[in-house]
């Protein structure tokens, strides 16, 4: 009995590993008409071959069914970052923050709507990109009606990716 419950709990960790280890979740947040219009920050930020080729992949997606591509926006970019840093400084995959991001994000650009998507541990571009799809929530984000969008994908220190990619509506 003992040896069983021990079976038993072994898959039961196994899966709840497999399942953080390629998870990935969706959030959007929207403004109140009372926004405030903010000009846009300037901020330099350093695309990296994955994050462009996933910009890339989303918006060859998002044209191939008759959708806008997205413009992307530095300031958007370096706010995924920050996110990204934090889910590794904690080691979990997560949207908190996601309130106070949409809430900068609404503040300097003036944006109407936010959607965040965030995955972990997918070794591709298109990897990331088929999970998303293969998500309603994810899906939805990327499908929905955005004119803007900012993705970094970050590296942890054993060679894991952290992707953050935020959806704006301006």
């Amino acid at each position: 009995m003992l040896m069983t419950m021990k079976k038993i709990m072994s898959v039961m960790m196994f899966v709840v590993m497999l399942i953080t280890m390629n998870s990935c979740s969706a959030d959007t947040a929207e403004a109140s008409d009372d926004t405030i219009t903010v000009a846009t920050p300037s901020t330099n930020y350093n695309y990296n071959d994955s994050e462009l080729e996933t910009m890339k992949l989303i918006n060859d997606y998002r044209v191939s069914i008759g959708l806008n591509a997205l413009q992307q926006i530095n300031y958007i970019s370096y706010k995924c970052e920050e996110h990204n840093k934090d889910m590794i400084a904690v080691n979990a995959i997560s949207h908190n923050g996601f309130v106070a991001r949409s809430e900068d994000i609404m503040k300097a650009l003036s944006a109407k709507k936010i959607g965040e998507n965030v995955a972990y541990n997918y070794k591709t571009a298109q990897a990331v990109l088929t999970g998303w799809l293969n998500s309603e929530g994810h899906k939805e984000n990327i499908e929905g009606d955005y004119t803007h969008f900012g993705l970094s994908v970050t590296t942890d220190a054993s060679g894991k990716k952290y992707y953050t990619n935020i959806f704006v509506k301006l």
